[in-house]
């Protein structure tokens, strides 16, 4: 049974305010699956490996906190200080294969997604991918999960001029899709992606698959859910499709 966050008044007129939708952006990692256990055995074992923190496993608080929806440059900057540039990148590189060998048995959609990208579909909304995650990751990803036909554009924070937290990837996928702030929301995980949606000029959706709620709020999360069967997130929904039905009817009626 999902679990329902509470929604603010706040937030629902941030939502409101959208009306009529035009498109919705989504995060890979840990929004549309729950990669992030995945990611943190990778990492924890091959920090174990190189005697990272003097051979004791990182812990989960620590991942969520210093690397989790981070862009790989900067996660490795940060871990290994001492370490030069194409060193540490040789070990995200690793990392991310390791992930990619893991990820083909073990990943699963978060509760809900296909119902919420048929409602997307239904109602005829633009949607992208927009992610830190590397281009081979974030492919794998969505074939994985059965949506490579779904999204209409994929967005990745290295190919940008600055990655998330920075609002450049969404820009791009708002530019790609030829939709307006104005019209769009994001779907988010880590208080990164949030920040990066926000200064973006758009609402998020926050969800607490594995980061803490008050993080994701902080970050400015408008709405925080649990997983996509979430009833705040489907309120929510069913109040903009009015709007909705009569931007396609407009339309519709443009192309007659």
């Amino acid at each position: 049974m999902s679990i329902a966050i509470e929604c603010h008044t706040e937030s629902k007129e941030s939502f409101s305010k959208l009306a009529p939708v035009e498109a919705v952006l989504f995060d890979i990692d840990g929004t549309i699956c729950d990669s992030d256990p995945i990611h943190y055995y990778a990492f924890r074992e091959m920090l174990q490996e190189v005697g990272f923190n003097n051979g004791e496993p990182i812990t989960e608080e620590f991942f969520s906190e210093y690397i989790s929806g981070k862009h790989n440059p900067d996660i490795g900057k940060l871990l290994f200080p001492d370490w030069d540039h194409d060193k540490y990148m040789k070990f995200m590189d690793d990392k991310e294969v390791l992930f990619c060998s893991l990820a083909k048995d073990q990943l699963e959609p978060v509760n809900g997604l296909h119902k919420l990208c048929k409602w997307i579909e239904d109602h005829g909304l633009k949607r992208a991918a927009v992610t830190n995650a590397p281009r081979a990751n974030a492919e794998l990803m969505i074939s994985k999960l059965g949506l490579a036909d779904f999204f209409q554009f994929l967005v990745i924070g290295s190919e940008c001029e600055r990655a998330k937290p920075f609002p450049d990837p969404y820009l791009k996928g708002l530019e790609l899709l030829g939709a307006s702030p104005k019209h769009t929301f994001v779907f988010e995980d880590s208080a990164s992606g949030i920040r990066a949606g926000v200064a973006a000029g758009m609402p998020v959706v926050g969800l607490a698959t594995r980061n803490p709620e008050q993080v994701l709020k902080d970050a400015g999360g408008s709405l925080l859910i649990k997983d996509y069967e979430d009833l705040n997130l489907w309120n929510m929904l069913h109040e903009l499709e009015p709007s909705i039905a009569e931007n396609l009817d407009a339309s519709d009626g443009n192309k007659q």
